[in-house]
C-alpha cells in the first residue's frame, strides 16, 4: 500500500509502452515467437532480401527523388535486434527513433529529413520525419505510406515496397520543400545496413 499523498507505483515495462505489458499466454507466445524471429534473422537474411543490386536501385531512387526537393531521405535496414533488446520489448518505433538520432537525420538545414527504417525480423517499417516536414504533413499520410510498403513486404516484394515508399515520400517533400537552386546533399543516399 502506498503512503497517503504519494502516487502509487505502477508497472512500467522496460520499453516504456503500456501496450508492451504482458497479457496472458497469447502475449507470451507472441513475444516468444518474436524473440525466435530475431534470433534466426541475421545479416545474411538482409543480403538475401536486399542484394547489392537492390541497394543500388534504392540509392538511385533516393538520389532521383532528392533532385525534386530540398529534403533528405535516409533508408536504414536492420535484420534483427539483439536478443536482450527484444526481451526488453523494444518496439520497432523506439528503435527507429534511436536510429534517427544515430544517423543524424535530424541534422538538416531545413529540418526536412525523413528516415525510412525497416526491421526485417518484424517486417515492420517506421517512418520518422523531422519537425520541419512533420508539421506540414498529416499523420495519416505517413501511416498510409507505411501501410502500402508493408503490403508489398507481406508479398515478399521488399525492394518494390521500399521504392514505393521513397517515391511517395519524395512527392510529399517536393510539395512542401520544392527544389530551388543548388541544394547540398546533407545525408548519404546509400542505404544503411545496421
Amino acid at each position: 500500500m502506498s503512503a497517503p499523498g504519494r502516487p502509487k507505483r505502477e508497472y512500467r515495462p522496460p520499453g516504456g509502452s503500456e501496450a508492451a505489458k504482458p497479457r496472458g499466454w497469447g502475449a507470451s507466445y507472441k513475444h516468444a515467437h518474436r524473440v525466435l524471429r530475431h534470433v534466426v534473422t541475421d545479416h545474411l537474411s538482409v543480403r538475401r532480401v536486399f542484394p547489392r543490386s537492390a541497394l543500388t536501385r534504392i540509392e538511385q531512387a533516393i538520389a532521383a527523388g532528392e533532385r525534386t526537393h530540398r529534403g533528405q531521405v535516409c533508408f536504414a535496414i536492420e535484420g534483427a535486434l539483439p536478443p536482450l533488446r527484444v526481451l526488453h520489448r523494444i518496439t520497432p518505433r523506439e528503435r527507429a527513433l534511436e536510429v534517427f538520432g544515430l544517423l543524424h537525420v535530424w541534422d538538416t538545414e531545413e529540418n526536412a529529413g525523413v528516415l525510412i527504417y525497416l526491421l526485417l525480423a518484424d517486417r515492420d517499417v517506421e517512418i520518422v520525419a523531422d519537425r520541419g516536414i512533420d508539421r506540414r504533413v498529416a499523420p495519416g499520410a505517413w501511416q498510409g505510406i507505411c501501410a502500402r510498403m508493408e503490403a508489398a513486404f507481406r508479398e515478399s516484394r521488399f525492394v518494390d515496397g521500399v521504392l514505393i515508399g521513397i517515391g511517395e515520400i519524395s512527392a510529399l517533400l517536393a510539395t512542401h520543400f520544392p527544389h530551388t537552386g543548388n541544394v547540398p546533399n546533407e545525408l548519404p543516399d546509400k542505404p544503411v545496413v545496421l
